[in-house]
């Protein structure tokens, strides 16, 4: 099964079986991490960490503080897809890891960037090209 990301025009192929999303809130300034599953199905969050609370980012029931930030395993099913906003209103872009290193996503205004899983990404780039 193979990982599309599409920003804009460009799509990416990528044959991993899991990634990390991170990012800061643009309101509160609190870092959110959250790890995704890759699998034939869909795309399913394992594992999360935000640091703090605040206007829309309450904390699930079943998080644990530990050290600076709060941990949870999120409890959503699998998803088929998973957009991603790009305002350009938030301090950064989205920092988007695989195994083989890290990617900043929709850092300024523009289309959503898209994720979800396929026998093969329509029109992808090959995987090292540059970032979308």
């Amino acid at each position: 099964m193979t990982l599309c990301l599409a920003a804009g025009a460009k799509v990416l192929a990528l044959a991993v079986p899991s990634f990390t999303l991170s990012w800061t809130h643009s309101v509160e300034r609190v870092t959110w991490w959250e790890r995704w599953e890759v699998r034939p199905e869909g795309l399913r969050p394992t594992d999360a960490r935000v640091e703090g609370t605040g206007a829309g980012m309450e904390i699930p029931d079943n998080a644990v503080r530990d050290g600076a930030a709060w941990v949870y395993h999120p409890r959503l099913p699998l998803q088929p897809e998973v957009l991603l906003a790009a305002s350009g209103k938030t301090p950064s872009g989205w920092t988007f890891c695989t195994e083989d290193g890290c990617r900043v996503l929709g850092a300024t205004a523009g289309a959503p960037i898209r994720l979800w899983t396929a026998e093969s990404c329509p029109d992808a780039a090959p995987l090292g090209s540059p970032a979308p």
